[in-house]
């Protein structure tokens, strides 16, 4: 039932519990969307296990995945603060502020990734975890005396406006939460298809509000999260936040639609359409790196005695390579000789050096070119 006299700015304590009201699982848009949301994830979920090792290119997608999730909350670093961060621990350390928030965001996946494949569910303590990751802080679900708020955005129309305030009071959060995971992990009480379930649970946490800040993030996490533990994914490799970017205003006020009336057929679309595109985009990305990945390991081989494939997957694991990868692979430790490789390399064009103070970083442009296509 609609909610006509909801208050953006009185706490929303009425926030329904789960599941919702509206009949949705008979709903033939719904319906018709959902099956073409399930078939392209299950084909993007089979393209991973083409991959030489499904693990190989994880941690390159997932920092896509949040890099663009920062962006999402208006934090913005570029990909090659990023990538050279990754491929040194020291420059991980010194990063500047976004970048830290987007490499803390990664570890906060594999934080709650870990997490679900040891409990095999999802309760609250991990999501505190992942959410502390993501904002390095020891802070749990936020205490009853803070009084958070949804402001509009400096660069929107009213900026400062509150547009929501999350449901707050002693046991409120919890009670929430709990039904949340009781929906989540309950799937004899609660027999609904898991990515409707996704797109609900999606919009409960959201509204939940749980933790001060993060929610966002610790969202789209458990979005990957849930579609592992439900068999439906192999690995936190799906680039949904690349959806929601793009359509960020839609994302915005279909949120709102449910919790002003209720309107959970434009939301749950809205959340399907994003998973489609999101394993279409997903699967496209693999098949071209994989395709990358075969015509350099020729080229390779063809200009390079010792090129190999444990060397082309070395180079493909992430954007920006150091030459002690290469030499851990051949076994070799002098700097001469590892000096000649990369100049190997350069000269067969499938590394460029980048030089930044002392250090010199060797970037696999086609791989770059692919990932910010």
């Amino acid at each position: 039932m609609a909610k006509s006299t909801f208050d953006r700015t009185e706490p929303f304590n009425d926030l329904p519990l789960l599941p919702p009201k509206e009949e949705i699982e008979n709903n033939p848009q719904i319906l018709k969307k959902l099956i073409l949301a399930s078939r392209a994830l299950a084909s993007f979920n089979g393209n991973i296990m083409r991959l030489p090792n499904p693990q190989m290119l994880v941690n390159t997608i997932a920092l896509q995945e949040a890099k663009t999730s920062t962006e999402i909350e208006n934090i913005f670093t570029t990909g090659d603060e990023l990538y050279k961060a990754i491929s040194d621990t020291a420059k991980e350390e010194n990063a500047n502020p976004s970048t830290k928030e987007v490499l803390r965001y990664r570890e906060a996946l594999w934080v709650g990734y870990r997490d679900m494949i040891e409990k095999k569910t999802i309760d609250v303590p991990s999501i505190i975890k992942i959410s502390q990751q993501i904002k390095n802080t020891t802070a749990g679900i936020r205490p009853t005396q803070a009084m958070v708020v949804i402001k509009r955005g400096q660069s929107e129309f009213r900026s400062g406006e509150i547009i929501y305030t999350p449901p707050r009071g002693t046991g409120v959060v919890e009670k929430f939460m709990d039904n949340l995971i009781e929906y989540f992990n309950d799937d004899e009480k609660f027999q609904t298809d898991p990515l409707l379930k996704m797109c609900i649970a999606h919009y409960q946490f959201e509204a939940i509000h749980p933790f001060q800040d993060g929610n966002g993030r610790t969202g789209r996490i458990l979005n990957l999260l849930y579609l592992i533990n439900k068999g439906l994914l192999s690995q936190p490799t799906l680039y949904l936040s690349k959806y929601i970017i793009v359509n960020k205003d839609d994302y915005y006020h279909k949120l709102g639609a449910v919790t002003q009336r209720e309107s959970w057929e434009e939301w749950i679309l809205y959340m399907l359409d994003a998973l489609e595109k999101t394993s279409d985009l997903s699967t496209n990305l693999i098949n071209e790196i994989l395709k990358q990945m075969e015509a350099t390991l020729e080229h390779g081989k063809a200009h390079i005695k010792w090129y190999n494939k444990d060397i082309n997957e070395a180079i493909f694991s992430q954007p920006y390579i150091k030459p002690k990868i290469i030499g851990s692979i051949l076994e070799k430790s002098s700097r001469t000789t590892l000096t000649k490789y990369m100049g190997e390399l350069v000269e067969a064009k499938i590394l460029t050096p980048k030089k930044e103070g002392a250090e010199v970083y060797y970037l696999n442009d086609d791989l770059i070119r692919i990932l910010q296509g």
